[in-house]
């Protein structure tokens, strides 16, 4: 894999991930471009005890553009992009309209909320960065050939690296919104992640789970325990030598399946090479398997689950959740009352049902 790092006109970083090693990549950019906002800021919700961010600036982001006026694809023709180059692999970039920024104002330290009497205020450090998968629009990851979809895992795990190393960063997500009923705005395949300045909300819930089921049951892992089920249970969707795919017993959306290494590491970067070419194997087939379902492509979720920077190392267990919140061939689930006010998911559909409708269409 060649790395080249350069800088867009604004500062912003982009970096060129490549299978040859004599690939040239254009690394200056000409255009004129305004400053990257630093207005994001965190505000703590002391009801829930958790973070949340405000980047107003974004409202004014790029939504749903022709395909030939695409910024993920290569310059070309005249026209300039978020690449400088005329092609590329994959290739990473600093978000134009970030959530989190390292260079956000902090307004004022633990400065409280105006009307609220215990709610605080910091600035939103941190960083957002866009992943293209590949220059041809029209692609998909589910169309990746093998080589270059292991090229995006050796991104994530070299961003997940390098992000968990700036100062403030707590927690590293890597992530693919996919399709128009998800919320995409942007139509070429590309993922993002986000570097947080805490640790997101199930995170957080899930290693106090897991903390207390390893007091509770002599050091055992709580990951690895419902892995050993999963695999005995008739919930597998694909099993290979490194990872099992399964929907798990309780899932909460009408299409998920969840991708575990066999081994328990921390995070991507953490994977050796053959666990990397095995989740490859794993994960196209299973992106086969969703496009099949309804013969035509699937809006999806996939979200890394990493260990946080700084804390339960030991006991997170890196996998990969997969969701759709198609419940049908023209029928979505929307998030109403139960959910969305008490987050308490009712699921319409058996997952016994869903792994086996998924295996059925290999």
């Amino acid at each position: 894999m060649k790395r080249t790092s350069a800088r867009l006109a604004d500062g912003r970083e982009i970096i060129y991930f490549d299978l040859d090693d004599d690939a040239v990549r254009r690394l200056d950019d000409p255009r004129e471009l305004p400053p990257v906002s630093t207005a994001s800021q965190i505000r703590h919700d002391p009801l829930l005890d958790e973070w949340v961010a405000m980047a107003s600036h974004r409202q004014t982001r790029t939504f749903l553009p022709p395909a030939d006026l695409c910024p993920l694809c290569p310059s070309r023709d005249g026209k300039q992009t978020e690449v400088p180059s005329a092609d590329y692999d994959v290739v990473v970039f600093e978000n134009r309209f970030p959530s989190l920024s390292m260079g956000a104002v902090d307004p004022g330290g633990a400065a409280h909320v105006p009307g609220t009497p215990v709610g605080v205020s910091r600035a939103g450090l941190g960083r957002c960065e866009v992943v293209c998968f590949s220059s041809e629009h029209q692609a998909s990851f589910r169309t990746l050939a093998p080589e270059r979809a292991r090229l995006v895992v050796d991104a994530w795990a070299d961003r997940t690296a390098e992000l968990s190393a700036l100062p403030g960063v707590a927690q590293v997500f890597c992530f693919e919104n996919r399709g128009e009923e998800i919320g995409v705005t942007l139509s070429h395949p590309h993922g993002q992640i986000y570097a947080y300045p805490y640790v997101t909300p199930r995170t957080a819930q899930m290693l106090r789970t897991a903390r207390r089921y390893r007091d509770e049951h002599d050091g055992a892992n709580l990951f690895a325990d419902v892995l050993a089920a999963e695999r005995s249970a008739e919930r597998v969707v694909v099993a290979s030598t490194h990872w099992t795919a399964f929907v798990p017993a309780a899932a909460r959306w009408p299409v998920e399946v969840q991708l575990f290494p066999h081994r328990q590491v921390p995070d991507i970067a953490s994977l050796t090479d053959d666990e990397r070419d095995d989740f490859v194997t794993v994960y196209l087939d299973v992106l086969r398997r969703f496009d099949a379902l309804y013969d035509a492509p699937l809006p999806y979720i996939a979200a890394w689950q990493q260990a946080p920077v700084h804390a339960d190392r030991d006991v997170a267990y890196l996998h990969l959740q997969l969701f759709s919140i198609k419940r049908a061939a023209d029928k979505l689930k929307y998030l109403a009352g139960s959910e969305s006010a008490m987050g308490a998911f009712i699921t319409d559909v058996l997952p016994e049902d869903v792994a086996e409708r998924l295996r059925s269409v290999a």
